[in-house]
């Protein structure tokens, strides 16, 4: 297994296992844990970077041209989207876990919002880890 380090975020240095990019040393490791818990079979369905939508893109209304073809309305305001570091469901219990590999300076303000958001929206709770 090959590690590179590259970049910086926050103080974390992004980092390269087996050709996937991670944010820092912590996310990469708790990655490989995962997998290997995958493969034991304490978890299933492992998915790393998975996408919710938080609130969907806003757009003008559509407008309909001349001859009834139908063209988007302008894009007003980006979708607001939350990046899950890993997703997997327990395989003992079938609870389905969302967990962010987070460090104290990690924790901005940004993210506490899509956290609350996650909760509200989609019923998550985020495991920090």
């Amino acid at each position: 297994m090959a590690w590179r380090h590259y970049g910086n975020k926050y103080g974390n240095h992004k980092v390269v296992v087996d050709g996937s990019v991670y944010d820092s040393k912590k996310e990469a490791r708790r990655w490989l844990e995962l997998k290997c818990w995958e493969s034991h079979g304490v978890i299933k369905d492992l998915e790393r970077q998975k996408k919710f939508i938080l609130i969907p893109a806003q757009f003008e209304p559509d407008i309909i041209g001349k001859r009834g073809g139908r063209k988007r309305g302008k894009l007003i305001e980006r979708e607001v989207a939350y990046y899950a570091d890993f997703c997997y469901t327990d395989a003992e219990t079938g609870e389905y876990i969302v967990e962010d590999a987070k460090s104290p300076i990690t924790r901005t303000k940004e993210y506490i919002i899509k956290r609350k958001m996650m909760l509200f929206f989609h019923h998550i709770r985020i495991r920090e880890v």
